[in-house]
């Protein structure tokens, strides 16, 4: 019979989890010698723990089933905290095999010895657990690949102890039976949203989760085709689909004062597979929930219910179902042109040239401003979003999204402090030969937190307060390394450099790295005004965006 980690990796590998993430230490050694037992377990070394559990998430969304991460004891668990609480919001499937000392090691308190249950339990509040004997190993593997896989996706934490993983004795199990089946809303609860929209005002649908794949937004869309609703999108969706020939969805916007206006005069709000609205964060004298006064929240589906079926099931009630919806018609943006690079000239030029399909990774903090606007009507494409917003999520999502669909080109476009919590990733990268494409933009600040600073109404800002936001001391310098990573890189200062590395960059294999030299304040600059030009207008901040792209980025 095999030792516990060798029947361990073969259950995993009959419930479908192939690919595994990992930065290993000594407790996992027996997990690691087992690699080799298992032919289909793809194993992905990363330099750091929070690359391996942010590509996890990435490779959930996209492939929509779990990867598995392999961490070493509660420190690397906790290295890896800030992605698994993306991957948590997100609502996605991963499942962390951590190891731990070996079961009569435990008291004498060695250097490593932590509480690994109480780490794993910020994260993983729904499956922790340690495995206490070899046999009964590959029946806890299976729980936590249940778990994981939900309704909904979750993170499943199992510890391993290492004479667990070396014990012999283990026998690996087969496949288990994990339904793929959400119910669909119930019919009481399609009829009451029906009668709600029947009785008129002005009603909007909220989506969030899978409601942001294809045939659920095709279904909203005929609803508001029909019946002349409103349709917004959660602020960071885990990933929805977008482009040419899919509606045009309006994401709730990350300033509270731009989603006032957006949500301004709403009656009913329809939450399908998404919560009510809530500001980031509290601010003096300012509302945390953005739902306005007086407007109805409603639940079509839950986290647990099948968003498509449900809406597509309103949509039969209202009469929707033969309603034509309305798409965005394929268009790119003109080729951006001038010598000075900036930010919007960025977003611009991956409109005009993003491939077909490809997926899209957005940690670009204020640098991204314009990213949806210019890349609205071009080729079908996913997007991938912070949902949790711990920062150092976008070049592991990468990672684990290249991963997971091997035949699609992936670019992330990253703000430069955000880059530098995980940028170990493009070693990764670089080891895996993976058509990932990174556009960090350089612009020298941690440019959203000095909006912050503004808008929470801290006074009396001075050098020292001032310099906590502020990198350009030294600048850095991602061109230089990313070729100490084994990437490709280039620095950009122009916008036709720019643009000629990008073009390379698509045309050619591999990893790229291109840095976007930009203004440090524009984006900033625009962030702070565009709540005073929403505060009196109508129109919706995409509307907006749309205006105004034509006239900031020739």
């Amino acid at each position: 019979m095999p030792n516990g980690a060798k029947a361990m990796m073969r259950t995993l590998a009959n419930a479908g989890v192939t690919v595994c993430f990992t930065n290993p230490g000594t407790s996992e050694m027996h997990f690691v010698a087992a690699l080799d037992s298992v032919p289909e377990m793809r194993a992905v070394l990363c330099l750091f723990e929070g690359v391996a559990t942010g590509a996890a998430d990435g490779y959930a969304r996209m492939a929509d089933r779990p990867a598995a991460t392999l961490l070493h004891l509660g420190c690397g668990l906790g290295n890896g905290l800030a992605n698994l609480h993306n991957a948590r919001k997100a609502r996605v499937p991963v499942i962390n095999v951590v190891g731990d000392h070996a079961t009569f090691h435990v008291q004498y308190d060695a250097q490593l010895q932590s509480d690994i249950e109480t780490v794993a339990r910020n994260v993983s509040p729904g499956f922790v657990r340690t495995s206490r004997t070899t046999a009964q190993l590959c029946r806890d593997v299976l729980d936590a690949v249940t778990a994981a896989a939900g309704p909904p996706g979750q993170v499943a934490t199992l510890i391993v102890p290492a004479d667990v993983s070396w014990g012999e004795g283990a026998v690996a199990e087969p496949a288990p039976q994990i339904s793929a089946f959400y119910p669909a809303a119930d019919d009481a609860a399609v009829l009451a949203i029906a009668s709600t929209i029947a009785a008129g005002g002005r009603n909007a649908l909220l989506l969030g989760g899978t409601a942001l794949r294809e045939t659920a937004l095709l279904a909203a869309a005929r609803i508001a085709a029909r019946c002349g609703i409103k349709i917004f999108a959660e602020t960071f969706p885990a990933r929805m689909e977008r482009g040419a020939g899919m509606p045009s969805i309006e994401r709730i916007a990350y300033l509270a004062e731009m989603a006032a206006v957006q949500l301004n005069g709403i009656d009913n709000l329809i939450l399908v597979d998404a919560k009510a609205p809530v500001s980031f964060f509290a601010y003096p004298q300012k509302r945390s929930y953005l739902v306005p006064a007086g407007c109805k929240v409603h639940m079509l589906s839950t986290f647990t219910q099948d968003a498509a079926v449900s809406l597509e099931k309103l949509c039969k009630v209202i009469d929707a179902d033969q309603a034509v919806p309305r798409l965005v018609v394929g268009s790119r943006p003109s080729r951006p042109r001038g010598k000075r690079l900036t930010a919007e000239k960025v977003c611009k030029a991956v409109g005009h040239l993003l491939p077909d399909n490809a997926i899209v990774v957005d940690e670009a903090i204020s640098s991204g401003l314009m990213l949806g606007a210019f890349t609205e009507g071009a080729p079908r494409h996913d997007l991938i979003t912070l949902t949790g917003g711990a920062i150092g999520q976008g070049l592991p999502n990468a990672l684990g999204a290249a991963i997971a669909c091997p035949d699609r080109r992936v670019l992330a476009l990253i703000g430069d402090g955000a880059s530098m919590y995980t940028f170990q990733t493009l070693w990764t990268l670089a080891r895996e030969n993976l058509n990932v494409t990174a556009i960090i933009f350089n612009n020298a600040s941690y440019a959203v937190l000095n909006l912050e600073l503004e808008r929470v109404g801290a006074d009396n800002v001075g050098s020292k307060a001032k310099a906590q936001l502020d990198l350009s001391g030294p600048v850095l310098n991602f061109a230089h390394l990313a070729a100490g990573m084994g990437v490709h890189g280039v620095r950009a200062t122009s916008t036709e450099e720019f643009m000629h590395a990008l073009e390379h960059a698509l045309a050619t294999p591999g990893p790229h790295v291109i840095e976007a030299m930009v203004p440090p304040t524009l984006a900033g600059l625009r962030l702070r005004l565009l709540p005073h030009i929403l505060g009196s207008l109508e129109h919706m901040p995409l509307a907006i965006a749309r205006m105004l792209k034509r006239k900031i980025a020739p």
